[in-house]
């Protein structure tokens, strides 16, 4: 099965950590995983500022890069919604609904696509899991707080086999941090403030990590961290279970 890797551009220019990371846990369960050196953006944040039909350029772009694989990773949560509920704006073939139908965020692609068992890692910290909205809500990764149905989350049930790592109880599990990419540049006191909200919900439940699938979301709360010097770390779910963290 070929595997095919994107990387979105954020990820690709600021924490490029985490791709390796994840191309070394894929590597390590056996998969076949290719990176195609001309992926450019999905036009995720040109669609959602308006210009929907101006990104259609980045869109094909996409699928000409990865319609030849079995199965497509994502780094991200909503690139990975984008192109599988906002491509609809271009013309549809073969090749468009084989991508749109064979994208996968990260943790998805490792709980449903790969049979074997992970490397064994010992990660001995109190950790806060943060989900962000487009894999809690869009891509239904784990269960909302509002919806009547039998818990699961896919990224805790991976973050339990880590053995030593403690997922912490928090208040509001499934709250917004404030990124949601532009809103946090529109609306930046409310972002800060939602930022805010979620760190001292971590903080109070005795985190010493935040991690969680989505990069932007984590930026987004290190930088609060950052500014105020707290006593607290963000680190991508795949890092912990690559065992990458220094």
């Amino acid at each position: 099965m070929r595997t095919g890797l994107f990387v979105p551009c954020f990820v690709d220019q600021f924490y490029p950590q985490v791709a390796i990371a994840a191309l070394q846990l894929l590597e390590k369960t056996g998969c076949k995983v290719e990176y195609v050196r001309d992926q450019t953006c999905c036009g995720q944040p040109l669609a959602n500022s308006g210009f929907e039909k101006e990104s259609a350029g980045a869109a094909r772009t996409f699928i000409r890069n990865f319609s030849e694989f079995d199965s497509i990773v994502s780094l991200s949560a909503s690139c990975t919604h984008h192109v599988k509920h906002h491509f609809d704006f271009i013309a549809q073939d073969e090749e468009v609904t084989h991508v749109r139908r064979n994208i996968y965020e990260l943790s998805e692609f490792i709980s449903r696509k790969i049979n074997q068992e992970l490397p064994e890692v010992y990660f001995p910290h109190r950790v806060g899991l943060h989900q962000s909205c487009h894999g809690l809500r869009g891509l239904r990764l784990a269960s909302g707080s509002e919806r009547v149905v039998n818990p699961f989350n896919t990224v805790a049930d991976l973050l339990k086999k880590v053995k030593g790592l403690q997922l912490v109880d928090l208040a509001r599990p499934d709250e917004c941090c404030g990124f949601g990419g532009t809103f946090a540049v529109k609306e930046e006191a409310v972002s800060v403030m939602m930022g805010n909200d979620r760190l001292t919900d971590h903080i109070n439940s005795g985190a010493e990590f935040i991690t969680g699938a989505d990069v932007s979301c984590l930026m987004h709360l290190d930088g609060l961290i950052s500014r105020q010097r707290l006593d607290l770390r963000t680190v991508h779910f795949v890092e912990i279970l690559n065992d990458s963290v220094k």
